[in-house]
């Protein structure tokens, strides 16, 4: 099937546009590879390949997913996260060393991040979608948030959001908020920020609790993103100096 990923970037390099391409950049402050289509366009051709790929086993599916990573193009790799979503229903314990590298060795950017591990495409993210079956694996995620790489860090609060909007795992997500609390970089403090956001709708108080004892040292842009779904008076006292 390895003739599958070919075509696939044929496809994809044909019908990339320039003009895209280069307004897509501007989304980012790092460099990013992009054959420059739109999401719509690129979820059609997704989903018009994975048709050809469904009847796999899971594991053959990864490794074609793998091999649409490994370009470094942010449509391919959201090709292969959509793919693989479509076998969470079979996700296993032993696939969390495999979830671990992936995010180590593919993830370059914040789209990249959040598509694998929150989700798009009208599909649950990959990581959310293993913590929410295996609960005991969200531990992992403090190890994740204490790493060099920042995009990992990123990775542990966004790879929640999902469920906080549910309303589980309040108490691992202010824990991974403590963690993360003083982070510099701001794609993690949105990351982290967000996380509370979504966990707010369920436990609106505990959130700004947790943003009220912190204000001081937590960034604002952490802090503008937390309590962004507050009610006005609330967001006035968290703003206030």
């Amino acid at each position: 099937m390895t003739n599958i990923i070919e075509t696939v970037r044929k496809t994809l390099k044909a019908q990339g546009c320039a003009a895209v391409r280069e307004s897509s950049k501007r989304f980012f402050k790092e460099a990013v590879k992009v054959h420059g289509l739109k999401s719509a366009d690129a979820s059609k051709i997704a989903k018009t390949y994975f048709a050809e790929v469904k009847h796999l086993p899971k594991e053959e599916i990864w490794s074609l997913g793998e091999s649409l990573m490994q370009s470094g193009y942010l449509e391919e790799f959201s090709m292969a996260c959509l793919w693989i979503s479509h076998t969470h229903k079979d996700l296993k314990l032993k696939d969390w060393t495999i979830i671990d590298h992936w995010v180590d060795s593919y993830i370059t950017n914040w789209a990249m991040c959040d598509v694998f591990c929150c989700g798009g495409m009208g599909k649950g993210g990959t990581v959310a979608s293993f913590l929410e079956m295996y609960p005991q694996y969200l531990k992992k995620l403090q190890g994740w948030a204490k790493s060099k790489n920042l995009w990992k860090r990123r990775a542990a609060a966004v790879s929640l959001v999902g469920p906080a909007r549910k309303g589980l795992f309040h108490e691992e997500i202010f824990a991974l908020a403590e963690i993360l609390l003083h982070d510099s970089e701001d794609m993690v403090q949105k990351g982290y920020g967000w996380l509370l956001k979504e966990a707010s709708h369920s436990n609106q108080q505990a959130v700004f609790e947790f943003v009220m004892k912190h204000k001081a040292a937590m960034p604002r842009t952490a802090l503008r993103y937390a309590i962004e779904k507050m009610p006005k008076e609330l967001k006035a006292l968290a703003m206030a100096r």
